[in-house]
């Protein structure tokens, strides 16, 4: 076993080019974090684990550390597969050797190296993190929870005790910096927030056990933990040491980057991305725990940067600018306790006429949930939504169960202070009446988009539309445009007129 004396050999030993059985690059590059050592050799990174147990991480023997290099590959495969490669061992006659033939003394994972520049973090303090890839990323975190184990054991640490666990776990760990980073009101009442979310919202909890939305998710998934690489978005460095870590709500993995972007004066790539991916797995239920999540996400980052206060040996202006750090997160955590007024937005128009163009940048400007009433049709139905529908899934009687999940969705969510676009023709005075006399109940605000091109340039559009999640053809046009219901004077009031051929921001007063 290697023990604390031995690493200091084994690791200046592996700083030796002769150490490896490939070219490696010199110097060899050492990075040192609380548990781990990694090498940079060459095209490769060897990564050993610390003999250390800090209660929620135990590397302290020799066969904790060879499982968890274990665990390390396996769950990392499912996201970044080209980076892990393989766990070998080291043994040690008089020197060293990496993949010996004796009693092993300490195992390593090794890993491909890739270039730091192909961080998100990096991509996005470069200016080159746009919304397309940021929507990409949305389809590629729904494909990763989707293949995601879940079973009864693992549903079990999305019961209330177990979440609530971590969260009042921080706010017991930073008590000591009220007065400091934190403030007491802002520490009073994020914690209110949770104890009442917690006391509550049994019955969310539940649903989202049974749903099997309690995953094997990733556990940490921030912007330093997402690249680029070889044209390929890779998820890597996920939990693999705590299981309460990783067992968790598909909605605490988004809740990272989503956070993440809005402290960085982002919100709007953060939209791209939560729009996408929920679009992607039909969870809109899932918005309902996301604020208790992105609250959380926030205080662990303020937790973090306020434990460096403690440290002696963190140099005097790191602390001063971990302070800041720190109660910037504090503030943000608290933030998102806060209740907003929720809104409905209808969009309204013929195939083509760029509704969902317009609501797709409505929502990034002002963070709204973006609803498409194709994408409703096609979770309803069961079919994939890249997928063409037939005929049966453009009944009348599958249409009126479309816009009913639609409204469904959307009360739910503005009832909980959620703005939300509800993107279909509405073409029906019927359906337009339902919205607001259901909003009008609820006392929530409601307003309707028409969205208008001339009719070459609808044909022009659905002719030439690739790769959407939308059905509709141009042969459909005319049959939609007898169709369309005219808005009634009750209407009139509500509605915004957009010309899609023109600029949208000064078409569009929103209040």
């Amino acid at each position: 076993m290697a023990s604390n004396t031995l690493l200091p050999t084994l690791i200046q030993q592996m700083m030796q080019p002769e150490f490896y059985p490939h070219p490696v690059k010199e110097p060899i590059e050492l990075i040192q974090t609380h548990v781990s050592y990694v090498l940079l050799a060459g095209d490769y990174a060897y990564k050993l684990k610390k003999p250390v147990n800090f209660g929620f991480l135990d590397y302290s023997t020799l066969e904790l550390r060879q499982h968890f290099c274990e665990e390390e590959l396996r769950l990392n495969q499912r996201g970044a597969g080209e980076i892990y490669l393989e766990v070998l061992p080291i043994t040690q006659e008089e020197q060293y050797h990496l993949a010996g033939t004796g009693e092993p003394v300490e195992y390593v994972l090794k890993m491909l190296q890739f270039p730091q520049e192909a961080l998100f973090l990096s991509m996005f303090e470069r200016g080159e993190l746009d919304e397309a890839y940021m929507e990409e990323l949305g389809r590629i975190v729904a494909r990763y929870h989707a293949q995601a184990a879940t079973n009864d054991y693992i549903r079990k640490f999305g019961e209330v005790e177990q979440v609530r666990q971590s969260i009042d776990e921080n706010y017991d760990q930073t008590m000591k910096y009220i007065g400091g980073p934190q403030t007491q009101s802002q520490f009073e009442e994020t914690k209110k927030y949770t104890d009442n979310f917690f006391a509550q919202r049994q019955q969310l909890f539940t649903s989202r056990i049974e749903n099997d939305w309690i995953r094997e998710c990733h556990g940490d998934l921030h912007l330093r933990n997402i690249c680029l690489w070889h044209d390929k978005i890779l998820l890597f460095d996920c939990i693999e040491f705590n299981e309460p870590f990783r067992f968790v709500d598909v909605m605490f993995d988004i809740a990272y980057a989503v956070m993440e972007l809005e402290m960085l004066q982002r919100s709007d790539l953060g939209n791209a991305y939560l729009n996408t991916y929920i679009e992607q797995t039909g969870d809109w239920e899932g918005l309902q725990v996301l604020p208790l999540y992105l609250s959380r996400q926030s205080y662990v980052r303020a937790k973090v940067n306020s434990f460096l206060l403690d440290d002696p040996g963190v140099p005097e202006a790191v602390k001063q600018e971990a302070a800041k750090t720190a109660a910037a997160y504090y503030k943000l955590a608290w933030e998102y306790t806060k209740p907003r007024q929720g809104k409905l937005l209808l969009m309204s128009g013929l195939s083509g006429s760029g509704k969902s163009t317009v609501a797709r940048q409505l929502a990034r400007k002002i963070g709204a949930i973006h609803v498409r009433s194709d994408a409703v049709r096609k979770h309803l139905a069961g079919i994939p939504l890249l997928e063409r529908g037939g005929d049966e899934i453009y009944t009348a009687e599958m249409t009126q169960k479309t816009y009913a999940r639609l409204l469904d969705l959307s009360l739910m969510l503005a009832s909980q202070g959620y703005t939300v676009i509800l993107d279909a023709k509405y073409d029906r005075t019927s359906l337009r009446h339902e919205a607001i006399a259901a909003a009008q109940s609820q006392q929530l605000p409601l307003e309707i988009i028409h969205c208008t091109a001339p009719m070459e340039v609808l044909r022009d559009r659905l002719s030439s539309r690739t790769g959407d999640i939308a059905d509709a053809t141009v042969e459909l046009l005319e049959a939609q445009q007898a169709a369309f219901e005219p808005f009634t004077t009750e209407e009139q009031g509500l509605v915004q007129e957009v010309n899609t051929t023109q600029e949208l921001e000064s078409q569009l007063m929103l209040e």
